[in-house]
């Protein structure tokens, strides 16, 4: 596949051109895996017609939108650019130039990276990433010699990580060891809009699969939804669904690919979140909760790069 993506992408000198049908791994939405839905579905820098896009409300760039059908089912699992909603006039879609921040930063490290850390605001607020933000204290304490690069962008999705993957965002770069944290953000869309959670977790198998397409020598390591919201509320027993649905999956028989749970990690014995792990809001992590995380992570982390 990666051949086939090379050969596809006869770069840019002329017309601005870029991949545009060849994927890391195959979309369950026929209309994007062929072109027919996004302008350019693979493939970076980006195309003036995926430009023009991705400029448009994220919900207005949906599967089935094309044809006029209601297909949240269709969400998790096919890429779409996230898009932030512009602070003053002609800001154009914020979330795109965080991602092309990024892809700056990957290509800035050379290939040369020990971890990327992939997801949302919860993986942003390590540190690093698209708006130099210090290092958070609990990284900074016990992976004081890593290379990393922060790839979270806060609100992200499973669909846009995968667009993401799909238009440069390690392009370039293999590191030793990828984290991947995503799924909160779809948590709230499961009840209300009727998506099954084994659909968020195919999304985030299909995260996993293309992280293994692009980058083959890497550990992968699948961090498990988080708990957040009210104890008692319907979205957080949807993130209990929907990582009920990602240990069907398996993916760690792929020597490659490892599970952490830290479920138990951030809740206390009846099952509500442990208040001092959290900022205030049941979602982003306080100081003492990326002391929880960089705790677990840690041994993790120091057993896959001793088998390197």
């Amino acid at each position: 596949m990666n051949a086939a993506r090379a050969a596809s992408c006869l770069l840019l000198a002329i017309g601005h051109l870029a991949c545009t049908s060849v994927h890391a791994v195959d979309y369950p939405y026929k209309p994007y895996s062929e072109g027919k839905l996004d302008p350019q579905p693979s493939g970076w820098p980006l195309s003036p017609a995926e430009l023009l896009w991705v400029e448009q409300p994220e919900y207005s760039r949906k599967p089935g939108h094309e044809a006029h059908k209601h297909l949240p089912e269709m969400w998790p699992v096919t890429p779409t650019a996230g898009h932030w909603k512009p602070k003053a006039e002609g800001d154009g879609n914020r979330w795109l130039q965080n991602h092309q921040t990024l892809v700056s930063l990957v290509q800035a490290a050379k290939g040369s990276v020990d971890v990327a850390l992939l997801g949302d605001s919860i993986t942003q607020a390590w540190g690093g990433g698209w708006n130099q933000a210090p290092v958070n204290p609990a990284w900074a304490g016990r992976f004081p010699n890593l290379k990393m690069l922060n790839l979270g962008i806060g609100g992200d999705r499973t669909e846009g990580i995968l667009w993401r993957l799909e238009h440069g965002a390690l392009d370039g770069v293999s590191p030793r060891i990828i984290v991947l944290l995503i799924g909160v953000n779809n948590a709230p869309l499961v009840t209300a809009n009727g998506i099954p959670p084994a659909r968020v977790a195919e999304g985030i198998h299909l995260c996993v699969g293309n992280l293994r397409e692009r980058c083959p020598n890497s550990q992968i390591v699948v961090v498990k939804t988080l708990p957040g919201f009210a104890h008692q509320s319907t979205v957080h027993a949807d993130i209990q669904r929907i990582n009920s649905a990602v240990e069907t999956l398996k993916l760690d028989s792929d020597p490659f690919v490892h599970l952490l749970d830290l479920w138990t990690d951030f809740t206390e014995s009846d099952g509500s979140l442990k208040k001092a792990a959290y900022a205030g809001d049941d979602l982003h992590l306080s100081n003492a909760g990326y002391e929880i995380y960089a705790s677990r992570l840690q041994p993790l982390l120091e057993k896959l790069f001793s088998k390197q």
